[in-house]
């Protein structure tokens, strides 16, 4: 793929988009549910339940937005804006609704309402914007510096997510609920003004550079009937899943994931009603580990790039897991002067949760790569619905699960003071719950075998396929050869269409699992 001239300005502005991702997501995570019990008068449950609901829509919402963009480009709006570009431009104005989530004294179907619908308008802005980066470039340090720039950005904007409501409250008072509201509508402008930016510095995949079988397989796609078309989508999603590689990282993924959707739900909780301290405490020491956060992202390209995605992230899941089990051995300390005890955890916590952050969705952009070499077909749009989805059901199950437990341990919503049940589940949550979640995804860590050299042999190797049409087990050399099969878990053969997997392909016999052998481990045990 021959790519634009990528500068500075290009990184930075795709970054920016992830205002929108990372801020409202921080936002959310930390203080929507305290919100909801404090100053609207929702119970835990029924503030889970808005959380349940909107899962129950996204789980048709993300996958059919990622079918939709795939498959946009044959229409005249496609072709006029783009198949991924033309969301992000109409998600522009509709970035707003998030503001309406955070009026005070509402009744319980305004919150549930605003809330499904940003869910709705962050997946049609959101899966676009997750395939970018394939679209744009091949290049496998290109892609390393565009997942840096992104989560970079992300990391800003949670910076001001951590701090901002803890400025606003104590302007406004600690019992206002006006603070939340502003502090939202700031995100909304900055989502707004940062989707402009994406929208003029980035590029899709021009169709004069799309490889034959993609240019067959859309083609086909024009042919087929309404019902065909629903069978395709549930076949195209089912089959995400197949990818072995796209497993492992969806592991990795939710393993760190989830287990910062559980502690922040919880965090602001184990300041107030356990340090019982203001809840400005809590949004400084998030802000703390939002800076540090920044710091880590920072350190982690070159750190991937040199030693490989899994071993990047196995050192920073033990930081935060240390970090998260230090916050209750601190309580249980009974130390009385112990804040700057809390920023240092706060600051190890940050450096965990950045790199965290940034590994995943730094391999994201290869597993198109993968794919394609398994299927002969771009299917970023399929995969970003996927990721979108599991993103906001793990955020959603944590906050659920964080919520069901605290009302079962005696949480009474508006009361400034809880029992002391209530402080040793928040406790147990923070550390033990985020901890169990962790381990998760380091033991799937230690079998995802994608790092630079991988790559960089993977695309030489789809090159040759894209060139000739087909797979070529005859040109490639043992080494290249056992490279690529141990990435698609497959055998050469059943390379570039060869096989049942995608909706095209469906009536070409399975190609037969590869296990990885013990010289393949042996090789890439780096990574």
């Amino acid at each position: 793929m021959k790519t634009r001239k990528i500068g500075l300005a290009n990184y930075l502005a795709y970054g920016s988009g992830d205002f929108l991702g990372a801020g409202t997501t921080a936002l959310t995570a930390a203080w929507l549910l305290y919100f909801y019990t404090t100053f609207c008068g929702l119970t835990p449950i029924e503030a889970t339940f808005i959380f349940a609901a909107a899962r129950v829509l996204d789980a048709v919402i993300s996958p059919l937005m990622g079918f939709m963009t795939d498959n946009f480009g044959t229409t005249w709006l496609g072709k006029r804006f783009g198949r991924r570009k033309f969301f992000i431009l109409l998600g522009i104005p509709c970035v707003f609704s998030y503001s309406l989530m955070w009026v005070g004294d509402m009744n319980f179907w305004y919150y549930l309402l605003t809330y499904l619908v940003f869910d709705i308008v962050y997946t049609m802005i959101l899966v676009p914007y997750e395939t970018l980066v394939p679209e744009m470039t091949d290049d496998f340090k290109q892609k390393t510096k565009f997942s840096g720039a992104r989560i970079s950005m992300a990391q800003m904007s949670a910076i001001l997510a951590s701090f901002l409501p803890g400025v606003l409250l104590t302007h406004f008072g600690k019992d206002n609920a006006i603070s939340f509201f502003y502090a939202s509508l700031v995100f909304s402008i900055l989502c707004a003004v940062m989707l402009i930016f994406v929208w003029f510095f980035t590029w899709e995949r021009p169709r004069e550079e799309w490889s034959e079988a993609a240019l067959r397989a859309e083609e086909e796609k024009k042919q087929l009937s309404l019902r065909q078309s629903i069978t395709r989508l549930f076949v195209e999603l089912s089959s995400t899943l197949r990818i072995k590689i796209f497993r492992q990282h969806l592991g990795m993924y939710l393993g760190g994931y989830i287990a910062q959707d559980v502690f922040n739900a919880v965090f602001t909780y184990y300041v107030v009603f356990v340090l019982m301290q203001e809840a400005s405490v809590a949004s400084n020491l998030l802000g703390t580990m939002a800076i540090f956060q920044f710091i880590a992202v920072i350190a982690m390209i070159p750190l991937c790039i040199r030693f490989g995605a899994a071993p990047s992230y196995r050192v920073v899941v033990v930081l935060f897991g240390l970090a998260s089990l230090s916050y209750a051995l601190l309580y249980y300390a009974g130390l009385s002067d112990i804040y700057s005890l809390l920023l240092l955890i706060s600051a190890v916590a940050g450096l965990g949760r950045g790199g965290i952050n940034y590994v995943p969705w730094n391999t994201y952009t290869y597993i198109a790569d993968v794919d394609e070499v398994i299927t002969g077909q771009r299917r970023e749009g399929i995969f970003a619905g996927i990721m979108t989805l599991t993103r906001k059901a793990s955020q959603a199950g944590a906050i659920m699960l964080v919520g069901i437990i605290m009302q079962m341990s005696g949480f009474v919503s508006g009361q400034k003071v809880q029992s002391a049940e209530v402080s040793d589940t928040i406790l147990v949550i923070l550390s033990v719950g985020t901890l169990a979640v962790l381990l998760c995804g380091f033991l799937v860590s230690l079998r995802f075998k994608l790092n630079l050299q991988t790559h960089s042999v993977l695309r030489e190797e789809t090159a040759k396929m894209r060139e000739s049409g087909r797979a070529m087990p005859e040109t490639a050399t043992p080494q290249a050869r056992a490279t690529v099969e141990m990435l698609a878990g497959m055998p050469y053969e059943s390379l570039w269409g060869n096989n049942n997997i995608g909706y095209l392909n469906r009536n070409k016999p399975a190609a037969p699992l590869l296990k990885d052998s013990a010289v393949l481990n042996s090789t890439y045990n780096r990574g």
